[in-house]
Protein backbone atom coordinates (compact mmCIF):
# COMPACT_ATOMS: atom_id res chain seq x y z
CA UNK A 1 0.00 0.00 0.00
CA UNK A 2 1.21 3.34 -0.64
CA UNK A 3 1.06 6.66 1.51
CA UNK A 4 -1.07 8.34 -0.67
CA UNK A 5 -3.98 5.45 0.19
CA UNK A 6 -3.68 6.39 3.82
CA UNK A 7 -2.80 9.71 4.24
CA UNK A 8 -5.21 12.50 5.47
CA UNK A 9 -5.19 14.89 2.45
CA UNK A 10 -5.64 18.88 3.02
CA UNK A 11 -3.96 18.78 6.21
CA UNK A 12 -4.60 21.59 9.20
CA UNK A 13 -1.44 23.97 9.10
CA UNK A 14 -0.21 26.59 10.80
CA UNK A 15 1.65 29.73 9.62
CA UNK A 16 5.15 30.82 10.70
CA UNK A 17 3.88 34.03 12.72
CA UNK A 18 0.63 31.98 14.30
CA UNK A 19 0.86 32.17 17.95
CA UNK A 20 1.26 29.21 20.35
CA UNK A 21 -1.87 29.59 21.59
CA UNK A 22 -3.72 29.90 18.29
CA UNK A 23 -1.78 26.59 17.54
CA UNK A 24 -2.93 24.79 20.28
CA UNK A 25 -6.60 25.64 19.61
CA UNK A 26 -6.14 24.27 16.14
CA UNK A 27 -4.61 20.96 17.97
CA UNK A 28 -7.57 20.37 20.03
CA UNK A 29 -10.27 21.33 17.94
CA UNK A 30 -8.96 18.93 15.06
CA UNK A 31 -7.40 16.87 17.54
CA UNK A 32 -4.32 15.99 16.41
CA UNK A 33 -1.23 16.36 17.54
CA UNK A 34 1.13 18.35 15.29
CA UNK A 35 0.89 21.01 12.55
CA UNK A 36 2.79 21.23 9.44
CA UNK A 37 4.22 25.30 9.73
CA UNK A 38 3.57 27.13 6.23
CA UNK A 39 5.75 30.36 5.02
CA UNK A 40 3.24 31.47 2.16
CA UNK A 41 3.31 27.98 0.21
CA UNK A 42 6.13 26.51 1.60
CA UNK A 43 6.23 23.92 4.64
CA UNK A 44 9.43 25.25 6.69
CA UNK A 45 8.47 23.19 9.43
CA UNK A 46 5.90 20.91 12.20
CA UNK A 47 5.10 21.98 15.52
CA UNK A 48 4.28 18.99 17.84
CA UNK A 49 2.98 18.52 21.29
CA UNK A 50 6.37 17.53 22.00
CA UNK A 51 7.71 20.85 20.79
CA UNK A 52 5.37 22.47 23.15
CA UNK A 53 5.59 20.00 26.50
CA UNK A 54 9.54 21.03 26.38
CA UNK A 55 8.98 24.84 26.81
CA UNK A 56 7.62 23.56 29.99
CA UNK A 57 10.71 21.71 31.06
CA UNK A 58 12.52 23.52 34.21
CA UNK A 59 15.67 22.67 35.93
CA UNK A 60 15.92 20.17 38.36
CA UNK A 61 17.20 20.72 41.88
CA UNK A 62 20.81 19.35 41.98
CA UNK A 63 21.47 15.54 42.90
CA UNK A 64 24.86 16.03 44.71
CA UNK A 65 23.59 17.58 47.64
CA UNK A 66 24.74 15.65 50.83
CA UNK A 67 24.00 16.45 54.62
CA UNK A 68 23.13 20.08 53.48
CA UNK A 69 24.31 22.77 55.16
CA UNK A 70 22.32 25.41 57.23
CA UNK A 71 22.53 27.38 54.10
CA UNK A 72 21.72 24.79 51.70
CA UNK A 73 18.22 24.45 54.01
CA UNK A 74 17.42 27.89 52.79
CA UNK A 75 18.84 27.65 49.13
CA UNK A 76 16.78 24.63 48.15
CA UNK A 77 13.41 26.32 48.73
CA UNK A 78 14.39 29.91 47.60
CA UNK A 79 15.72 27.54 44.43
CA UNK A 80 12.39 25.59 43.26
CA UNK A 81 10.49 29.06 44.37
CA UNK A 82 12.69 30.82 41.51
CA UNK A 83 11.74 27.74 39.11
CA UNK A 84 8.50 28.01 40.07
CA UNK A 85 8.07 31.60 39.08
CA UNK A 86 10.26 30.97 35.85
CA UNK A 87 7.79 28.74 34.65
CA UNK A 88 4.69 30.49 35.88
CA UNK A 89 6.29 33.64 33.86
CA UNK A 90 7.01 31.44 30.89
CA UNK A 91 3.48 30.05 30.61
CA UNK A 92 2.25 33.19 30.46
CA UNK A 93 4.38 34.50 27.58
CA UNK A 94 4.08 30.84 25.89
CA UNK A 95 0.93 31.80 24.47
CA UNK A 96 1.94 34.82 22.54
CA UNK A 97 5.28 33.27 20.78
CA UNK A 98 4.89 32.35 17.45
CA UNK A 99 5.09 28.87 15.94
CA UNK A 100 8.49 29.61 14.13
CA UNK A 101 9.99 29.83 17.77
CA UNK A 102 9.37 26.39 18.55
CA UNK A 103 8.46 24.80 15.34
CA UNK A 104 10.88 21.60 14.42
CA UNK A 105 12.91 21.80 11.17
CA UNK A 106 14.11 20.86 8.64
CA UNK A 107 11.17 18.12 8.61
CA UNK A 108 11.65 14.44 7.68
CA UNK A 109 8.66 13.99 4.87
CA UNK A 110 7.43 11.25 2.68
CA UNK A 111 6.02 11.26 -0.56
CA UNK A 112 3.02 9.79 -1.90
CA UNK A 113 4.56 7.16 -3.91
CA UNK A 114 6.28 5.83 -0.51
CA UNK A 115 5.36 2.39 0.35
CA UNK A 116 3.69 2.65 3.52
CA UNK A 117 5.74 0.09 5.40
CA UNK A 118 8.57 1.89 4.15
CA UNK A 119 7.20 5.10 5.52
CA UNK A 120 6.72 3.10 9.38
CA UNK A 121 10.30 2.16 9.59
CA UNK A 122 11.50 6.00 8.61
CA UNK A 123 8.39 7.16 11.50
CA UNK A 124 10.09 4.87 13.71
CA UNK A 125 13.99 5.85 12.78
CA UNK A 126 12.99 9.31 13.42
CA UNK A 127 11.24 8.56 16.30
CA UNK A 128 8.33 11.04 15.34
CA UNK A 129 4.31 10.17 14.93
CA UNK A 130 3.40 11.87 12.12
CA UNK A 131 5.29 12.94 8.26
CA UNK A 132 4.12 15.74 6.25
CA UNK A 133 3.71 14.03 2.54
CA UNK A 134 4.91 16.12 -0.42
CA UNK A 135 4.46 16.06 -4.35
CA UNK A 136 7.85 18.05 -4.88
CA UNK A 137 7.87 21.04 -2.52
CA UNK A 138 3.60 21.23 -2.14
CA UNK A 139 2.20 20.13 0.82
CA UNK A 140 -0.41 17.04 -0.16
CA UNK A 141 -1.07 15.50 2.90
CA UNK A 142 0.50 14.18 6.46
CA UNK A 143 0.60 10.44 7.46
CA UNK A 144 0.04 10.02 11.24
CA UNK A 145 0.31 6.55 13.16
CA UNK A 146 -3.18 6.76 12.91
CA UNK A 147 -3.91 6.45 9.72
CA UNK A 148 -0.96 3.60 9.14
CA UNK A 149 -2.88 1.39 11.39
CA UNK A 150 -6.55 2.48 10.01
CA UNK A 151 -4.96 1.41 6.65
CA UNK A 152 -3.75 -1.84 7.79
CA UNK A 153 -6.55 -2.71 9.77
CA UNK A 154 -9.05 -1.66 6.00
CA UNK A 155 -7.15 -4.46 4.52
CA UNK A 156 -8.74 -7.27 6.75
CA UNK A 157 -11.99 -8.40 7.13
CA UNK A 158 -13.82 -8.97 10.02
CA UNK A 159 -12.28 -12.48 10.45
CA UNK A 160 -9.22 -11.95 9.83
CA UNK A 161 -8.81 -12.49 6.43
CA UNK A 162 -7.02 -10.32 3.36
CA UNK A 163 -10.04 -8.54 1.83
CA UNK A 164 -8.92 -9.14 -1.88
Amino acid sequence: MMVKNAMTKNPIVCTTETTLREAVALMRKHHIGGLPVMEGVEMVGMLTEADLISLLESERISDDLWLPSPFEIIEIPIREYINWEKTKHALRNIGDMPAKKVMTHPVVTATEEMDIEEAAALMLKEGISRLPVMRKKKLVGILARADIINAVGSSYSVKGELIP
